[in-house]
């Protein structure tokens, strides 16, 4: 036998092995032809292993699921709990407050009273943070709606409720015309609502206060926004704005759980989209947002 013909044997057989090495490791996307009966072998262990390994993902994926299910039902006491049984004390405790201000106010002084009020605003605020709480850990659980939906409709909603709030400010309302998209309109409305209510609350030094609320493409992507010229923040705390619990004003000045923009920020991040803000100090905060792929125009 030749040189060149047992150079050749050698190459093919060091070819046929490297590939069913590769076969081995997973590469069975691709089976030369003419194949040995080692190829073929290599190729059904391959399929075979990954049949395998595919039924173990099925088992842990169905175990993953069942657990889900557990936790969904374990919040769901949890949060019957909070909202019926923490409110029955809260309740009991602004009643009875309620009671001595009215039936005893001529016998006490008037620290007594001071006290007596302090501690209705301190169930007042619980009896926030508690429905803050409660919304927040719905949000995660809350199966989409998804359908298409007029922004300006939602806004020009959420406005008519807020009337109460707005009727004795002196407020410019700059709104355009918003597109119709594809969303889940309960979750979109609490979105304008948080950050709507916010824009009233942190204009509230401002006469007139002014408040946008629009789009502008950025990078060629629809980017929605409400601004406003309020006492704004420090962007250097920007990083924790939708932050539970994150509060950037005092209580005394401004009041708020800290729990209203981590709702609008997990929201946002449901429908595919994200929101961030800018600020300066005193002169107001723009709050920008996206709506993924799930915003699209009609």
């Amino acid at each position: 036998m030749s040189a060149a013909v047992k150079w050749a044997k050698s190459s093919a057989r060091a070819g046929e092995e490297s590939f069913v090495e590769g076969l081995d490791a997973g590469a069975d996307d691709y089976l030369a032809k003419p194949f040995s009966a080692r190829e073929l072998l290599a190729r059904v262990r391959t399929h075979l292993e990954l049949a395998r390994v595919r039924r173990e993902w099925a088992k842990e994926l169905e175990q993953a699921n069942r657990e889900l299910e557990v936790s969904n039902r374990e919040l769901e006491a949890f949060s019957y709990s909070v909202s019926h049984d923490l409110r029955g004390p809260l309740a009991a405790l602004q009643g009875f407050s309620n009671l001595l201000l009215e039936k005893y106010a001529s016998t006490l002084g008037e620290q007594p009273q001071k006290y007596l009020r302090r501690i209705n605003d301190a169930v007042t605020r619980m009896s926030c943070l508690i429905d803050d709480l409660l919304k927040l850990s719905k949000v995660n659980r809350h199966e989409l709606r998804m359908c298409d939906v007029g922004l300006s409709s939602l806004v020009e909603e959420v406005l008519r409720e807020m009337e109460g709030e707005i009727a004795s400010r002196n407020i410019e309302w700059r709104i355009e015309s918003l597109p119709v998209v594809h969303c889940d309109p309960g979750l979109m409305k609490q979105v304008f609502a948080n950050l709507l209510s916010n824009t009233v609350k942190y204009t509230r030094p401002r006469n007139p206060a002014v408040i946008e609320v629009g789009q502008v493409l950025i990078g060629g992507e629809r980017v929605f926004l409400v601004r406003d010229n309020g006492v704004g923040f420090d962007m250097k705390a920007a990083g924790k704005l939708f932050t539970a619990f994150q509060r950037f004003h005092r209580t005394e000045d401004f009041e708020g759980t800290g729990i209203g923009l981590a709702t609008v920020q997990r929201i946002i991040s449901r429908h595919g989209g994200r929101i961030w803000a800018e600020a300066e100090v005193d002169k107001g905060t723009t709050f920008h947002f996206t709506l993924g792929s799930t915003d699209e125009a009609r």
